[in-house]
């Protein structure tokens, strides 16, 4: 992961200098310095012998071998000279390291299945820089690992498209503290509302991607899914990002995904049949108990939360085999759903 990041770091630099990289140019440039750092004082014609050998290609320019040169010692920084004694190419300072060449081909394999896993935002632009950017520092070094990591994969799981504009205004606005304008269509309030905003974070949840922070309409914090917004617009407004700003805080130590209410509940509920091994198999909050009462063939979960209606979801999602318990409110909240669904399916 660190050389992960010394990657994002460099092509930063490489972009300010307005030049672009593409893997082979990443491929002679780890050759080059490889056999610089090895002491042997290569000139630009050995150095172009050394890379068709390793790399069984054709032809390549001693034209390129020179920009590639220029490219490692402004770009990467690497202290570069030439002696003119030696004929050859050597390191100021020894300790000199690329530190994209420090990466192993298990770290590879690692950086690829993580991609992988994060496939379930695959329509947010997050999702393709990410891709890209492992793409171009694991290509190199997955010989081998490709059969190997198509035995990774993610369940199919639905495709939210954020809309990359919004997308990059979002980030603009959390960089600078910048307040935020957009039409708004909600969950439950469908018709369009106009907001305006102090973002805090940008959340990713089951593929989607919200923005967290505090609406001026509402005098409340609030969450709104990206794909929602419309005539989204940045002020030049700035606003003080408050020191606890996580929204991680604000759930009451729950753990149960983009939901919110300002207040923290106590819960209780009894889990039945294969839902016993179902619960215990996570933890669903900070402070949760988890007791057995084998003889009546039931497990109860007790725990604190912030996010009562994904609770809520949730305990429904298992039918039969979830009871809440407490608190009262809640309680009665999902006897009106199942009663609901009752009348729904004319039982």
């Amino acid at each position: 992961m660190i050389v992960f990041l010394c990657y994002i770091v460099l092509m930063k630099e490489t972009r300010k200098s307005e030049r672009t990289l593409n893997k082979r140019q990443l491929e002679r440039i780890i050759i080059i310095h490889n056999a610089i750092k090895s002491g042997i004082y290569p000139d630009a014609e050995k150095l172009r012998r050394l890379y068709l050998e390793q790399t069984g290609y054709d032809s390549l320019s001693l034209l390129t071998i020179y920009r590639n040169i220029e490219t490692l010692r402004v770009i990467f920084g690497a202290p570069v000279e030439y002696d003119k004694r030696k004929k050859g190419y050597y390191y100021l300072d020894e300790n000199f390291d690329f530190a994209l060449n420090s990466i192993s081909p298990e770290e590879a394999f690692y950086l690829s299945a993580a991609k992988t896993l994060l496939s379930s935002f695959e329509g947010s632009p997050a999702y393709r820089q990410i891709a890209a950017a492992i793409d171009f520092v694991t290509d190199t070094q997955m010989a081998g690992k490709s059969a190997l990591l198509k035995r990774i994969a993610v369940a199919p799981t639905p495709k939210f498209v954020t809309d990359e504009d919004v997308w990059k205004k979002v980030l603009e606005a959390l960089q600078d503290n910048l307040i935020v304008e957009f039409d708004y269509s909600g969950r439950w309030k469908t018709e369009l509302s106009h907001r305006k905003v102090h973002p805090y974070q940008i959340l990713m949840e089951g593929g989607k991607c919200l923005l967290f922070g505090y609406s001026e309409e509402r005098g409340a914090e609030r969450l709104f899914v990206l794909n929602r917004m419309s005539n989204f617009t940045i002020t030049d407004e700035h606003f003080d990002l408050p020191e606890n700003f996580d929204f991680s805080k604000r759930c009451g130590g729950g753990k149960f995904g983009a939901f919110i209410c300002g207040e923290t509940f106590d819960f209780a509920i009894d889990f039945y049949d294969d839902a016993r091994t179902y619960v215990k198999e996570c933890v669903w909050a900070d402070n949760q108990k988890v007791t057995d009462f084998d003889d009546e063939g039931r497990t109860r979960l007790e725990f604190s939360s912030g996010q009562w209606l994904n609770v809520l979801e949730w305990v429904l999602s298992q039918g039969p085999n979830a009871i809440p318990l407490g608190p009262d409110w809640f309680v009665g909240e999902w006897k009106y759903s199942v009663s609901l669904m009752a009348e729904a399916a004319g039982v």
